[in-house]
């Protein structure tokens, strides 16, 4: 089993696009481009934005922070 940390790094290092499932948001999504994190696997995104999958509509956020306790699923 690969860990969450450094399944996370490998994502850092590639700079890859990620989308991120929040804690109790079924209908919200977050993507963006990971651009740091932490041991607890709180993230730092880049060119974010939220995905609403009952409407497919898109709000841009810009660079944020996802606490790690809030993550789901990446």
């Amino acid at each position: 089993m690969v860990q969450p940390i450094s399944l996370t790094l490998s994502y850092l290092q590639n700079r890859s696009q990620i989308r991120v499932w929040l804690y109790e948001q079924v209908n919200r999504r977050t993507q963006g481009c990971i651009t740091g994190c932490d041991e607890s696997v709180s993230l730092i995104l880049n060119d974010a934005e939220e995905i609403l999958s009952k409407t497919k509509s898109r709000k841009q956020l810009g660079r944020i922070m996802l606490k790690g306790d809030n993550i789901t699923f990446l």
